[in-house]
């Protein structure tokens, strides 16, 4: 029997590399959301407005509910008919510079599995917000041309998940990874290609920049492998870099 939906509430705040025109291009746009976050997603640019966000076939729409350019972005999902539903605040305060403070309240109702769920998005929160910083850092002015999400299999091995993922990067199961570490990304299907570490959470690395793609390798909700590739060019198109995820996921966590 399914029990009643919780309330919970996520607080995260960041300190950006941008100014606060910038961030809001990045949150508050289709083409800027794509270019860090999960999906595909289109924006209204109005209060009232609609927010449809599509992932993995499916697409979901919300309402904004706060526009106030520069300043502030939310937008709330329907209710479902368990009384599920998320809400997400964005406020940016610019710092002068050309830096800016972006604080997120994500808030709602979860249903089962209150816990896991809870501690994926709470960790989830965090870990998109610096990709955020990581995009904003790198690939000023600039959006995806594509992004995908690809999931592999449940992996509760920690250790085995973090071996895997420096791996891609070519890196040895033994070598430090940190911010500002140094890697080649190593991937059958696509290009061998320079970057760098902008984090690391493990058994995640939330956020790996080379000149043209941003990566995110995530151990996320029930021990779930996923890996996040959004591309700005370099010639590599959205069904070259799925197949090559799908291939080298099954393969290295056979």
């Amino acid at each position: 029997m399914s029990g009643m939906p919780r309330e919970f509430e996520v607080r995260e705040e960041i300190a950006l590399d941008a100014t606060p025109e910038e961030v809001w291009e990045a949150i508050a746009t289709g083409p800027g959301i794509d270019s860090w976050f999960m999906g595909r997603n289109e924006v209204e640019p109005r209060g009232g407005g609609a927010l449809r966000h599509t992932l993995m076939g499916r697409t979901e729409t919300a309402t904004v509910t706060d526009w106030e350019p520069g300043k502030r972005f939310g937008y709330e999902t329907g209710k479902n008919p368990d009384g599920t539903f998320m809400a997400f605040d964005y406020l940016i305060e610019g710092r002068g510079q050309g830096s800016t403070v972006l604080r997120l309240v994500h808030s709602g109702f979860l249903g089962d599995d209150w816990e896991a769920q809870y501690d994926a998005l709470k960790k989830g929160d965090g870990m998109y917000l610096h990709k955020l910083a990581a995009y904003l850092k790198h690939f000023p002015g600039r959006t995806s041309v594509f992004n995908t999400l690809v999931p592999g299999p449940q992996v509760p091995d920690h250790e085995r998940v973090w071996r895997t993922f420096k791996s891609a990067l070519g890196l040895s199961a033994e070598a430090e990874i940190a911010k500002g570490t140094r890697v080649r990304l190593n991937v059958p299907g696509l290009p061998a290609a320079e970057g760098v570490v902008e984090r690391t959470d493990y058994p995640s690395i939330p956020s790996v920049c080379t000149a043209d793609a941003l990566y995110m390798f995530m151990h996320g909700y029930r021990d779930t492998v996923v890996v996040e590739q959004h591309g700005f060019g370099g010639g590599v198109d959205l069904a070259t870099a799925e197949d090559a995820w799908k291939t080298w996921l099954a393969q290295a966590f056979a």
